[in-house]
C-alpha cells in the first residue's frame, strides 16, 4: 500500500508505512534454522556454484559448516571467547557458494562479520582492516596476495590469514593458513550459537560491519545487529512472500534438493516442480549490503537456491540466468542497462517473475526499456530505495501496486518505518517538494563502528538518520532526485545529476553516461561522460540533442560533453564522481553549449 502522512503540531510532517508489522524477538540464527518462518526440508538447496551447481550446501550442511567452523573460530582465534560483538572476521573474496558457512559460523561464534570487495587494492583493504580492528582476514585463493599484503600492514600475524575451499565431496569447506598453506583442522566438534530474546539486546548485538562505498569520501563501518537483520526479513521479505503464497499457485510447494540433482553437472539443480521456488544469481559483491542481506540471509530465509557467479560477466550472467531458470532478481541500474541496450539478449531473462532495482536512481526510459527485457515483457521491473544504514530497502513499489506505481519511483515505507523530508535547515518540506530523506525503524543501524563524528553527523538530536538523499513524496510514493553531496549548483538552482543521466541514456547512441558539476560561468556547469561511438555521434550532435528535449536552460550541458572508454565505478555499479573530478582537473571538454 502507498504510505500515509501525519502533520505534527510542532511543523513535522512525518510520513508512515500503510501497515505495523512484530519483529520477531530472536536472534538471526535462531530465525533463519529454528523458526517457523524458515522451515523448508533440510536438503533444500539454498547456495550452489553458478558454473559448478553439483558443488553446493543444503540447509542441513550449511548449519553444520557453521557450528563446526564456530568451534575453530573460538578454540583456535579466541573469536568470541570474551564475549559477544567484539571480535571482528574479515571476509575478502570473489563469489563463492561458501561465503554463507563464513557468515553463519562467525555469528555463532559470537564474532562480527566484515566483507571487503575482491577488486580492493592491498592499501584499501588494509585501511578497512585498521577501521575494524580486525583479528582474523579469511579469503579465497583468487585474493590471497591481497589479504596477506594488507594484513601485514596493520600487524595481523599470517596464521592469522586465512584461506578457504571447497572440500572433498563438493559440499564441504577446507581452511588453509594461507602464508604456510598449512591445513587449519576441522573436526567434528560443534559450537552452537547463544540464543537471544532480549529486544534490548537483539538491537544492541552487532553480527556485521558495512562499509560504505567510499563514492564520496572514505569508507566508513556501520553496524548492523541480529535486530537489523530479522527486521529486514519480517518488514521487507515476509509481506512479498505471503503476497506470493496467495497469487502463485504452487509457491514454495516444492523446492530443489540434493536428491533431484542427477544431471546437475551438465543442466544444474534439476527443477522438477513448478519454477514457484525463489531461483537467485549471487552476482554483486558481498561488500555490499544487496550481497549480506540478499544473498546470505534472504535466501535461507525464502529457501530458495542462490547460484553464486565467482566474478560478474555479463555474458555469463545471461548464460547463468538462462541456464537455471532464476526466478527473482535485484541488480543495480548498469547491469538493466547493459540488459536494455544488449542485442545478444534474447530469452535469457524470460523466467524472471520478480525484478528489482536499487543503489542508485533509475530513470523511467531505463525502467520501461529493459522492463521489456524480462519475463518475455510481462514482469513490471520495481524499484526499492535503502542504504547499508537501512539494512537495504526501507522503500520498495510493493509487488501489488507495481502496475500503478508511477515509472521512477520508489515506492512507499516498508512496514514499520518512518520517514520525513527536510530542507538544509532541518525544516519540513511540503508534500511535493524536494528535500533530505530522514528515516527512522527497526532496520536503521545504530551508528558507525568506533566513529563518533559520522553519528554526530549523520543523526539528528531526537534520533532520525539522515540519509543524504534528496527525494519527493507524491500520491503516496517516493521518488529519489539525487544524493545531496552530488547536485550541481547552478547560479542558485539545484540540478540533479540523476535527471541528466536519465535523459542522456535514452539516446539510442549513448551507452552509459555520468554527470557532474565542474567550475565555469563564476558557477558550477553540468558536464557529461559519455561511452558512445565518435565516429557515429559527436559531442557538439549531444549537446544539440539534448538541447531540444524540454529541459530547463539551467540544466543544458553548459560543461560540455567528454567522451571516456568506461564510465568509472564502484563494485556495487556506484558511480565514482570523486573520479570524475580530478579528470575534470585535467582535460578539455569536447563540446559546450
Amino acid at each position: 500500500m502507498a504510505s500515509t502522512i501525519e502533520r505534527k503540531a510542532n511543523g513535522e510532517i512525518i510520513y508512515g508505512p500503510s501497515e505495523v508489522l512484530d519483529v520477531p524477538n530472536v536472534d538471526l540464527m535462531t530465525l533463519l534454522f529454528e523458526s517457523e518462518n524458515c522451515r523448508v526440508p533440510a536438503d533444500t538447496i539454498l547456495h550452489a556454484d553458478a558454473a559448478e551447481p553439483s558443488h553446493h550446501l543444503t540447509k542441513a550442511k550449511l548449519l553444520l559448516l557453521s557450528k563446526r567452523i564456530a568451534h575453530v573460530l573460538r578454540n583456535q582465534y579466541g573469536i568470541g571467547a570474551d564475549g559477544s560483538n567484539k571480535d571482528v572476521v574479515f571476509n575478502i573474496s570473489t563469489g563463492n557458494f561458501l561465503i554463507p558457512a563464513l557468515f553463519y559460523s562467525i555469528i555463532t561464534a559470537g564474532g562480527v562479520f566484515a566483507s571487503a570487495s575482491a577488486a580492493a587494492t592491498p592499501n584499501e583493504f588494509a585501511y578497512q582492516l585498521r577501521q575494524s580492528g580486525a583479528k582474523v582476514v579469511v579469503c579465497n585463493a583468487d585474493v590471497k596476495e591481497t589479504a596477506l599484503a594488507a594484513a601485514a600492514m596493520v600487524g595481523i600475524a599470517p596464521r592469522h590469514v586465512l584461506v578457504y575451499g571447497v572440500g572433498t565431496g563438493g559440499d564441504g569447506m577446507e581452511l588453509h593458513e594461507a602464508a604456510s598453506g598449512a591445513k587449519v583442522p576441522i573436526s567434528n566438534q560443534e559450537l552452537g550459537w547463544r540464543r537471544i530474546t532480549d529486544p534490548v539486546e537483539l538491537e544492541n548485538s552487532i553480527i556485521c560491519l558495512v562499509f560504505s562505498s567510499g563514492t564520496t569520501g572514505l569508507p566508513k563501518a556501520m553496524r548492523l545487529s541480529h535486530r537489523n537483520s530479522v527486521a529486514a526479513c519480517a518488514l521487507s521479505i515476509e509481506p512479498a512472500r505471503q503476497h506470493n503464497l496467495k497469487h502463485k499457485p504452487g509457491y514454495k510447494c516444492r523446492f530443489p534438493t540434493s536428491s533431484s540433482l542427477p544431471d546437475e553437472k551438465r543442466h544444474g539443480p534439476k527443477q522438477s516442480l513448478s519454477q514457484k521456488t525463489d531461483l537467485t544469481l549471487a552476482h554483486l559483491p558481498t561488500a555490499h549490503i544487496a550481497g549480506i542481506q540478499g544473498y546470505l540471509v534472504n535466501s535461507c530465509y525464502l529457501g530458495g537456491t542462490c547460484f553464486w557467479m565467482r566474478r560478474f560477466e555479463f555474458a555469463r550472467f545471461c548464460e547463468h540466468a538462462r541456464r537455471h531458470r532464476v526466478t527473482t532478481m535485484f541488480t543495480v541500474p548498469p547491469i538493466y542497462l547493459l540488459i536494455a541496450k544488449s542485442a545478444a539478449v534474447a530469452d535469457h531473462f524470460d523466467s524472471w517473475d520478480d525484478a528489482v532495482t536499487g543503489a542508485a536512481p533509475m530513470g523511467r526510459d531505463l525502467q520501461l526499456a529493459a522492463g521489456r527485457k524480462i519475463g518475455g515483457g510481462a514482469t513490471l521491473l520495481r524499484q526499492t530505495w535503502g542504504l547499508s544504514e537501512t539494512t537495504g530497502s526501507i522503500t520498495i513499489v510493493p509487488i501489488e501496486l507495481a502496475h500503478v506505481a508511477p515509472a521512477g519511483s520508489v515506492g512507499s515505507l516498508i512496514a514499520s518505518c518512518y520517514a520525513r523530508l527536510v530542507d538544509d535547515d532541518g525544516r519540513d518540506v511540503a508534500p511535493g517538494e524536494a528535500g533530505e530523506i530522514w528515516v527512522k525503524g527497526p532496520v536503521v543501524t545504530k551508528g558507525y563502528w568506533n566513529n563518533e563524528a559520522a553519528n554526530r553527523e549523520s543523526f539528528s538530536g531526537d534520533g532520525w538518520f539522515c540519509t543524504g538523499d534528496i527525494a519527493v513524496f507524491k500520491d503516496g510514493f517516493f521518488s529519489i532526485v539525487d544524493r545531496k553531496k552530488e547536485l550541481i549548483k547552478y547560479k542558485g538552482n539545484q540540478v540533479a545529476p540523476a535527471e541528466l543521466e536519465a535523459m542522456l541514456i535514452s539516446h539510442p547512441k549513448i551507452l552509459d553516461v555520468a554527470v557532474i558539476g565542474v567550475p565555469g560561468e563564476g558557477t558550477e556547469v553540468p558536464r557529461a561522460y559519455v561511452v558512445a561511438d565518435e565516429k557515429e555521434i559527436s559531442g557538439k550532435e549531444i549537446v544539440e540533442w539534448f538541447g531540444k528535449q524540454g529541459l530547463s536552460r539551467y540544466k543544458q550541458l553548459r560543461g560540455g560533453v567528454v567522451f571516456l572508454d568506461a564510465i568509472p565505478k564502484s563494485p556495487a555499479g556506484k558511480i565514482l564522481r570523486k573520479n570524475l573530478r580530478e579528470l575534470a582537473k585535467r582535460e578539455r571538454p569536447v563540446a559546450k553549449i
